[in-house]
Order: structure tokens, then C-alpha cells, then sequence
């Protein structure tokens, strides 16, 4: 129900090369939070759903106006991700910037630089299992944007995922707290 009341307040307008052009990405987090009735131990997850609006070249869609500044800000936010996803699919293949050498280092990811990749900050880095689904389209007219969506997909795909399970419950609270309590005790 909250999907499609989302899907509804989603701003789409009629532009050349798309009559129900998407003006902007939508993002659905739902956090999930339960307590395991036997062992009391508390689990919460967050699921990111993300539809991004594609790419647009001005000179191939004719905007202008309102829809040539909507897809212009469509365009910072895809580079600030896709910037993202090259500083940490480059951290994880161990490689550095500028090819290496002197002055290299590692890339850092900038989440600051959109409300797209500052919102999923979490899910680009953290510890989570993540799934990324491209639409193309197979005409010869779009090859150039979908060849460019297949290697930004690929990228992503090259992304080090660590997804681990973490247990976090009051019994394994309470247990380290009384152990750290003896030890505070012990040392004084």
C-alpha cells in the first residue's frame, strides 16, 4: 500500500523521448525491527528500494525549461552515485586513485554530495546484502545509454559486500556488562 501511495506522489511528465518520463528517483527504506519470543534476542534490518530515473542528455531529449533543469539535477545525482560506487568498488579491488604512484591513497566515497547517496550511505557501505537490477532497452537508437547502464551496473556488481548477520540482544548485553563490571571491580 505504502509502495504504490509512493509511486503515486512520484513526479512524471511527458518529455520527447518519454511520455511518463520519471523527474526523479524514489527511494523506500522500511525498517524492520522484531524480538525473538524464546531467546529475547532483539533483530532489526533495513531494506533500501530504490527506482533511479535514467540519465538524460540534453541534446537527445530537447528539454527545456523545467524538464532540462529536472534532468540536469536527474544527472548530479546518478554521478554523485556513480562516484561513489567507483571510489568503493576501486577500495575494494585494492586499486588507487590516479592509477597509484606517488601521491595515491584511497578513494573515499562522498556521500555529501547528493541526498541520494547521503540517504543510501548505509547500504553503499555497509554491512548488507545488495541487488541492483538494470533496465535497458534494445534499441539501436538508446545503445549508447544502455551500454553505459550495463557498465555502471557492473561496477556496482564489483562493490565489496560484506553482508554478516550481527546479533545485538539483551542477554548478550547483559552478559558483557556484568563481565565488564567484574573486571572494572577486579582492577580497583
Amino acid at each position: 500500500v505504502l509502495v504504490r501511495k509512493a509511486a503515486a506522489a512520484r513526479k512524471v511528465e511527458a518529455t520527447q523521448m518519454n511520455a511518463h518520463s520519471s523527474r526523479s528517483h524514489a527511494v523506500f527504506i522500511l525498517h524492520v525491527s522484531g524480538e525473538h519470543a524464546s531467546s529475547g534476542l532483539k533483530m532489526e534490518g533495513v531494506l533500501n528500494l530504490v527506482d533511479l530515473a535514467g540519465s538524460e542528455r540534453a541534446s537527445a531529449t530537447n528539454n527545456r525549461g523545467m524538464r532540462l533543469i529536472e534532468g540536469a539535477n536527474i544527472n548530479k545525482s546518478l554521478l554523485a552515485l556513480a562516484n561513489c560506487i567507483n571510489a568503493l568498488s576501486n577500495k575494494s579491488n585494492g586499486n588507487l586513485r590516479n592509477g597509484g604512484g606517488k601521491g595515491g591513497g584511497s578513494r573515499r566515497a562522498k556521500y555529501r554530495d547528493s541526498k541520494l547517496t547521503h540517504l543510501l550511505k548505509s547500504s553503499l557501505e555497509g554491512n548488507c546484502a545488495m541487488v541492483m537490477i538494470a533496465a535497458i532497452n534494445p534499441s539501436n537508437h538508446t545503445f549508447e545509454e544502455s551500454h553505459n547502464t550495463l557498465k555502471y551496473a557492473n561496477r556496482a556488481k564489483q562493490m565489496g559486500r560484506n553482508a554478516v548477520r550481527t546479533a545485538r540482544g539483551t542477554r548478550l548485553w547483559r552478559a558483557a556488562d556484568s563481565r565488564l563490571r567484574a573486571e572494572a571491580e577486579a582492577h580497583r
